[in-house]
């Protein structure tokens, strides 16, 4: 069996397989994307702005036979693919709408000169090493403003998705983005590091898990290379007060259970006023309980399964560990018989700072509920985890909740609303959530070389 492989996570059956790339390929893949750059940089930023909204036109016109992709790979619900499929889209019309104004050059005091000016310019060849979670999203968030920058991409996808992103490479080509502009590999983590260390390319950005961010990340300082890295999440859910119980849970348990929990800026820990617990916690469980777990490419399904039968079964013994710990679970949490990566979505009440599940990132199905009993106390646990990525705080007094979203340690605080991606917003986090911002004028800075040029009087 290859490295890269279709297989069905609600089947469990291998639909395909991908060779990858040999040794020998490298070298040429580098020359390229190397050589294309020479060209790509050069062509008139209005053709690539064109080329981005033909770009997001194939996205919605091919969107439902892209969501289907996706299904099979990683077990996206098709109703929660379309909806990525659409954000996708955004990015790339958001860029070609307002990228130029943003590359143009800004003038700045001359202190003392007859000018100074700073332009944003390409660097070069980039590497995206991109997760299965959100297979299009993803990459939309990393090769729109680059090639609207002039920078040309190397795109290694997760081994999962190499179907969708043989179709990406294709949507991308048919736009008129020059074939070596963009180019996808299905490389192994060695051939990646040896990618990495070479002077053609100059920059890489992965969105992944903390020990693959690391991994990387040691091997672009190494070599000098700039990273940008989107890690894990355990994202906080702070609950202040609410007028509706029951509504807010049953969004609570939405927001958790979508993609099947496998989003690093899903909402993780509900910390919830000691008033209400009681009754969060018996809303959220009966929500939690009564979505249909099933086949994704069925309309009612609201919870596919997990991206694999191996991480079905690490967040099953994530769970399983935190009730042996002394946590109380209160649905679900265990493997659902007959084929594919399904498990019963679960609620886990009881987690203290001893527990495994207390400082874990659990990548599926699981809401962790945690009381408190003042506003400090409620900071002090949604800040006591290595992750920082973002977190929400909900309360019907607006001020009282932006004040709680100013303490917390992470990238994006939001009050009333969690896990909001839109195209115009940096998206990033702190600590072991990584470094680096993507989207919105953030994401075209990251690859860019902002260079000054003065003149003297």
């Amino acid at each position: 069996m290859t490295a890269y492989v279709t297989q069905n996570p609600a089947t469990g059956v291998v639909e395909r397989e991908f060779p990858t790339i040999t040794d020998d390929q490298i070298d040429p893949i580098l020359e390229r994307a190397e050589k294309a750059y020479r060209q790509w940089r050069q062509t008139p930023i209005e053709q690539r702005v064109q080329m981005l909204r033909d770009t997001a036109a194939a996205y919605r016109d091919r969107a439902s036979e892209l969501a289907a992709v996706i299904t099979k790979e990683m077990g996206k619900p098709t109703k929660q693919g379309l909806g990525e499929l659409a954000l996708t889209a955004m990015i790339y019309d958001w860029y070609a709408d307002n990228g130029p104004a943003l590359l143009e050059t800004e003038q700045l005091d001359p202190q003392g000169a007859a000018e100074s000016i700073v332009t944003r310019t390409p660097i070069g060849p980039i590497l995206g090493i991109m997760p299965w979670n959100f297979p299009y999203y993803q990459v939309a968030r990393f090769v729109a403003p680059n090639l609207l920058l002039g920078n040309t991409i190397i795109l290694k996808h997760a081994p999962i998705c190499a179907a969708s992103s043989e179709l990406m490479e294709q949507i991308a080509h048919a736009a008129g983005i020059p074939a070596d502009a963009y180019i996808n590999v299905f490389a192994t983590n060695e051939q990646i590091a040896t990618m990495i260390a070479d002077r053609r390319l100059q920059g890489v950005s992965l969105t992944g898990s903390s020990r693959a961010g690391a991994a990387v990340a040691e091997v672009a300082a190494r070599n000098l290379k700039k990273s940008v890295l989107e890690l894990g999440g355990s994202d906080p859910f702070i609950v202040l007060d609410t007028p509706d119980v029951a509504a807010l849970a049953a969004g609570a348990a939405a927001m958790r259970t979508m993609n099947a929990g496998q989003a690093c800026n899903s909402p993780k820990r509900f910390i919830v006023d000691e008033s209400i617990y009681d009754d969060f916690v018996t809303n959220l469980t009966a929500a939690i309980s009564g979505l249909a777990v099933g086949d994704p490419a069925e309309d009612g399904t609201k919870v596919g399964p997990l991206s694999s039968v191996t991480a079905r079964d690490n967040v099953v013994k994530q769970v399983s560990q935190a009730v042996e710990q002394g946590a109380t679970l209160h649905t679900g949490g265990e493997a659902l018989d007959g084929p594919g990566a399904f498990m019963a979505p679960a609620v886990l009440t009881d987690v203290t700072p001893e527990m495994d599940a207390y400082r874990e990132e659990i990548f599926g199905p699981v809401a962790v509920v945690y009381k408190f009993s003042s506003v400090d106390e409620a900071v002090d646990l949604a800040n006591d985890v290595e992750y920082g990525l973002s977190g929400s705080v909900w309360s019907s007094d607006v001020e009282a909740a932006q004040a709680v979203a100013d303490r917390l340690d992470v990238g994006m605080a939001m009050v009333n609303e969690h896990g909001t991606s839109l195209p115009g917003l940096p998206f990033g986090g702190v600590k072991q959530s990584g470094y680096g911002r993507e989207l919105g004028q953030w994401g075209l800075g990251e690859f860019a070389n902002v260079r000054l040029r003065r003149t003297a009087k």
